[in-house]
């Protein structure tokens, strides 16, 4: 029994490391760098739906049409203009999954014509964001509903994020490297709509 009950937690020790190695790699390629991110396995409707996308090529050639800085970098069309495959994904909300910078979330319709968030099946943002300190973060709080933990607090006040978005957006995944190409890509000059003057085109890859 003794050597059965060790077998097992062995077993399960290894099968919480393979979902841990599990988490998909993602890079983005731009004409201002690379960026690195992970899809959250917990997250798995829209992981999946992510990788498809990216398998199917439909983000590659495509560009951010909307930039601001301080707040976010969005894309989601494709090459050819459409700005998504025609369906949506129900909302994934986790807790532990909050718009700090480098956050990738899915974009959505307002909750005029969405109340249940869905997300859109394609589009997503980028977190920039700003700092926030404790007196920001307790007016967020107290808006949205949401109670921060204090690591939540603590990146909020050193990273930064858009807390305000916590709760009405899936947060999906999380960049790991290229923070610097986030904010370079924030800081071009736009147009009307909030459009990048010149194209910001972008290539995205599965990293096995």
């Amino acid at each position: 029994m003794k050597k059965f009950l060790i077998v097992l937690m062995l077993v399960s020790a290894f099968a919480v490391q393979a979902q841990e190695k599990a988490e998909t790699l993602i890079l983005i390629k731009t004409s201002y760098g690379d960026i690195t991110a992970k899809l959250y396995n917990d997250t798995p409707k829209h992981r999946d739906n992510f990788i498809k996308l990216i398998k199917e090529g439909w983000y590659n050639g495509s560009v951010f049409h909307r930039v601001i800085q301080n707040f976010m970098i969005q894309g989601g069309g494709n090459a050819r203009g459409v700005a998504d495959p025609g369906y949506t994904i129900d909302a994934e909300f986790v807790p532990a999954h909050f718009h700090k910078k480098g956050a990738l979330a899915a974009a959505r319709m307002g909750d005029n014509v969405n109340p249940q968030k869905k997300s859109s099946g394609s589009q997503f943002y980028i977190v920039q964001g700003q700092k926030f300190d404790a007196n920001a973060l307790a007016m967020m709080s107290a808006r949205n509903g949401i109670t921060y933990t204090d690591e939540q607090k603590r990146t909020y006040a050193t990273l930064g994020g858009t807390p305000h978005l916590d709760g009405a957006y899936t947060v999906f995944g999380e960049v790991v490297s290229g923070f610097d190409v986030i904010d370079k890509i924030a800081a071009v000059k736009t147009g009307p709509g909030d459009k990048p003057l010149e194209d910001v085109s972008m290539t995205i890859e599965i990293l096995e």
